[in-house]
């Protein structure tokens, strides 16, 4: 059983739901830790939609949610970026959404030219930094237009370096395939990491929690972000075998979570 713990930060895809349906035990689970008085956050990696539209997802699945209950990574760097390096020209690999969300901090997107020429690509000198985020609507202009700027020397910046994005029927290829390849083309190492495992993420988290990390709890279904970030918070962590992570791949971690459970609904039992 874990000491007392008031704070909870849950992952989202494969943690509390896959696809359009919750996860067995995510509703009752979080449900119970309200009733008895604990702070639920919840941190997503998906930089697709805006807040508002994780936690609506969330009120409908059965766990009413205000926005301000939901980080994702694109939050986590629009609002890092507009206290840091305001002033930049950013181009973006990355949807329509994550650049709504990018330009209400006041930071300058640069936009596309011309959609229909595959090989025309925006000026790299006037491109300060390259933002790399899940992109279902990559194409060789995209990456080439990316590919061209940092080879100029711009910023190299990401939302989310996951390798895939769990989906019912199986995973799907997110962000990192892209950072791979563009590191592998410029031999350039990404500079900014806004989303799991990074540190800027669980900062806004545990400034929303306002507790110390001994007190807060990591959940998620993925070791090398979700785990991983929770410990180098100083939290406890439970991995959920609901996602990516199985228990052999636990086995086989120097430092494995706290907990390893089923799914959510084992969540209530394990706290004071």
């Amino acid at each position: 059983m874990a000491p007392q713990v008031d704070g909870f930060v849950f992952d989202l895809d494969g943690t509390v739901y896959l696809g359009e349906a919750a996860l067995p035990g995510s509703v009752d689970a979080i449900t119970e830790l309200r009733r008895r008085g604990k702070q639920v956050l919840f941190v997503s990696n998906k930089p697709l939609s805006p807040r508002e539209t994780y936690a609506t997802k969330l009120t409908r699945l059965g766990i009413p949610t205000p926005p301000d209950a939901v980080i994702t990574s694109g939050y986590v760097l629009g609002h890092h970026l507009a206290q840091t390096e305001p002033h930049l020209r950013y181009y973006l690999i990355g949807e329509e959404n994550l650049r709504k969300e990018l330009r209400s901090h006041v930071l300058t997107i640069i936009d596309e030219l011309n959609e229909q020429d595959p090989m025309e690509v925006i000026d790299p000198a006037g491109i300060d930094a390259v933002i790399v985020a899940f992109d279902r609507t990559l194409d060789y202009r995209k990456l080439n237009t990316a590919y061209q700027a940092l080879r100029l020397g711009a910023r190299f910046y990401a939302t989310n370096a996951d390798k895939t994005c769990p989906m019912p029927g199986g995973a799907i290829p997110d962000a990192g395939g892209t950072l791979a390849a563009l590191q592998h083309m410029t031999g350039r190492e990404l500079e900014l990491l806004a989303g799991k495992p990074s540190t800027l993420i669980m900062q806004v988290a545990q400034e929303r929690l306002g507790l110390p990390a001994g007190r807060c709890m990591m959940v998620g279904d993925r070791l090398e972000t979700d785990i991983l970030m929770g410990q180098q918070a100083g939290m406890l962590t439970a991995v959920t075998l609901t996602g990516v992570a199985k228990r052999e791949d636990v086995a086989r971690m120097p430092a494995p979570p706290t907990f390893v459970i089923n799914n959510l609904g084992d969540i209530p039992s394990l706290i004071v």
